[in-house]
């Protein structure tokens, strides 16, 4: 087993062994970033980990960027060890008040792969812990840290990033909404749900490139083809083109379970080798996002030579749901008292605009009256709201975020009676 490294703190002045020198002047410039999407379980840790480690065997710094709370992407490139997580290195160092120590050697690892022929890099950015937060805004928060840490000036050629592509959480389409991601590999399989996936990624993909973004689809990758054919009908109608299709091969997948890279199979080196080829000589089919067509639900159906059934779903009654028994009648309310309180403090005498700015959109935007205001010396501007919830808010900056927030939890319909948004990119409650 690869053990990992926890001693590269900068990466602009360190060389892979037997790395040319041509790739290391060719590294001033920014990394090329490479996104893979594709639905969970599809493969994309088994692709782009071999990926990452064929463009560094033809000699390029690579670095795999895992972005998927699970933080299971970087395992095989380090030979079944689990990388710590920006999120859980950070928070680790938050609790002890030394959150201003982190350092990058602290988040990003290196190891030799291929008995040493070549060095790569990997980080997990992972996320909150089970049930305790949004996982698409942790992605967000470990990519402003890699900012913050000057991920575009390191000298690297290639970053490959690692998402899950069956969630829609904004945080999950940071790379295209940000402009981060250069070119987005889609990988799928024959089957519906992952196509389903794929669409829904094609879609996002191009809607970021009509608001002015700047990523552009590469096209796809069938995983574990089976031959039938399915997905390279899905790409014709859909105008992308099928970058490499991965045949289905048992040993290989034991491989990869058993966290070895899948080019010690000679024809996976050789399908590995040629699209790594073709992406360093950007000799892959050019894609113009305007000609990308994502397919509307018939559409997608017809790909299964299936349609949508012309019926209505035929709605379930309260009463059935209750086994027969009488309903409760649950009317809403208006509590008048609360909002005669809550506009009472919001026209307060000598509140500054911030607060007032803030009042005012907890209750025009999310229906929330606050009740009561303090401002704390150590936590700054803390509300009450409807009463009983408690919202440390800090001050007014981030205000969108902190309100997306809310917004979320009220959507998740989990009870909650404290908020605290100072740090927004990792907000808690309870």
């Amino acid at each position: 087993m690869e053990l990992y490294s926890a001693t590269s703190a900068c990466l602009l002045l360190e060389r892979s062994p037997g790395m040319p020198a041509k790739s290391q002047q060719a590294s001033a410039a920014r990394a090329r970033m490479l996104a893979v999407y594709g639905k969970g379980g599809m493969g994309k840790s088994f692709f782009a980990t071999n990926l990452v480690s064929t463009l560094a065997l033809l000699g390029n710094r690579v670095m795999q960027l895992g972005c998927d709370p699970k933080h299971d992407s970087c395992n095989t490139l380090f030979g079944g060890v689990s990388l710590p997580t920006i999120s859980d290195t950070w928070r680790e160092l938050k609790e002890a008040g030394r959150e201003d120590g982190l350092k990058v050697s602290d988040i990003v690892f290196k190891t030799e792969i291929m008995n040493g022929r070549a060095m790569v890099y990997g980080c997990e950015i992972g996320g909150p812990e089970v049930g305790r937060g949004c996982g698409g805004r942790g992605i967000t928060f470990g990519f402003d840290m890699l900012e913050k840490f000057g991920m575009s000036q390191w000298a690297l050629d290639y970053v490959v990033m690692d998402f899950l592509g069956d969630v829609v959480c904004g945080g999950f389409a940071t790379p295209l909404s940000r402009s981060l991601a250069e070119e987005v590999i889609i990988l799928c399989g024959n089957d519906r749900q992952s196509l389903y996936a794929a669409n829904n990624i094609a879609r996002a993909a191009q809607y970021f490139a009509s608001m002015g973004g700047h990523t552009t689809l590469l096209g796809l990758v069938i995983n574990r083809d089976d031959g039938s054919g399915i997905a390279e009908r899905f790409a014709e109608r859909a105008n992308l083109p099928v970058l490499l299709k991965i045949p289905l091969d048992h040993h290989v997948r034991d491989m990869a379970d058993a966290c070895q890279l899948a080019l010690a199979d000679h024809q996976f080196n050789s399908l590995f080798g040629d699209l790594a080829r073709r992406i360093i000589n950007r000799t892959t089919p050019c894609v113009d996002m305007n000609a990308v067509t994502p397919l509307e639900y018939n559409e997608f159906l017809a790909v299964f030579d299936a349609a949508e059934p012309n019926m209505t779903p035929t709605g379930a009654t309260a009463e059935e749901l209750l086994g027969g028994a009488t309903p409760m009648r649950i009317i809403p309310t208006i509590n008048l008292e609360m909002v005669q309180q809550s506009l009472a403090v919001g026209e307060s005498p000598g509140m500054e605009p911030a607060a007032r700015n803030v009042v005012s959109r907890l209750l025009q935007e999310l229906g929330l009256y606050v009740t009561d205001m303090a401002q704390d010396p150590k936590k700054g501007l803390t509300l009450t709201v409807d009463g009983h919830t408690t919202i440390c808010f800090g001050n007014d900056q981030e205000l969108d975020s902190k309100l997306a927030i809310l917004a979320a939890l009220q959507k998740s319909g989990e009870a909650f009676r404290y908020v605290d948004l100072r740090r927004p990119a990792s907000p808690m409650y309870r």
